[in-house]
């Protein structure tokens, strides 16, 4: 079995489409996997997939890319609270709809809320976040964080919403994860969810082809309001933001026009 073929069986399997992603790059991880686990091929590596479900888990878990920490990069949170939520909360009030696309271990859109609770109750904040990966978002639901990915979270959110658990590791409360509906969702085939105020995706689409990332950020420019934001990745950038009916507002946020 070739890659070509081995791609058509992954996404029978997983409904992930690897020619979504570059290939060399993805080739080298696969490969390593499937010498990690002491397969002979890809052949082999597709029944191992289709028998045992720990491995086929194993296999989604690693093809997902989960670097996540909580308010990564804090000056460009900085932006988004005091420009870019300002002026939503300015024309749209406080009932704002969010979604954390690609969200990884939940980091993300647990950040979300705890930014949104210094200006409206929790009661009034629902964060609607989605991955591919079944295994991260339970994870996600879990709401166990070691300490490395806290080391942005400020204090006066640290001392009111996470409890220590053991030597090294946080549980974020019961009232922040009730803000937030995970589900799962692949960017390359589900459908988008409609009159977004704000979509939040970072750091994702920088392993997806050129053409995959243009059909994802105009079906991202779809899914937002008029006016509404995008708030894009610090190694990322939309070369055609103008073709795809967006302007750049700040660096790292592009509004529809």
């Amino acid at each position: 079995m070739d890659y070509e073929l081995f791609k058509k069986e992954v996404y029978k399997l997983t409904k992930i489409d690897l020619s979504s992603y570059k290939e060399k790059q993805m080739k080298r991880r696969i490969d390593a996997l499937i010498a990690k686990n002491k397969f002979d091929g890809y052949a082999s590596y597709v029944k191992g997939l289709q028998s045992s479900s720990e491995l086929f888990e194993g296999f989604v878990n690693y093809l997902t890319i989960n670097v996540s920490e909580f308010f990564r990069n804090p000056e460009q949170w900085q932006v988004l609270e005091d420009n870019i939520l300002a002026d939503l909360f300015q024309r749209q009030g406080k009932k704002l709809k969010i979604w954390s696309a690609a969200c990884s271990t939940g980091d993300e859109p647990y950040s979300l809320v705890m930014l949104l609770s210094k200006h409206m109750p929790l009661s009034d904040i629902k964060i609607y976040a989605t991955d591919i990966d079944s295994q991260i978002l339970e994870k996600a639901k879990a709401g166990l964080y070691n300490e490395k990915s806290l080391k942005g979270v400020p204090k006066e959110f640290l001392d009111k919403y996470f409890t220590p658990v053991g030597k090294s590791n946080y549980q974020i409360s019961d009232s922040i994860k009730k803000c937030v509906e995970f589900k799962k969702h692949n960017l390359l085939l589900d459908p988008y969810p409609k009159d977004m105020d704000l979509i939040v995706c970072r750091n994702v689409l920088i392993y997806f082809t050129d053409e995959a990332k243009y059909d994802v950020y105009k079906k991202f420019n779809e899914a937002l309001k008029k006016d509404a934001y995008l708030f894009i990745g610090s190694t990322e950038q939309i070369i055609q933001y103008r073709e795809l009916n967006f302007v750049s507002k700040k660096t790292f946020f592009y509004q529809k026009v």
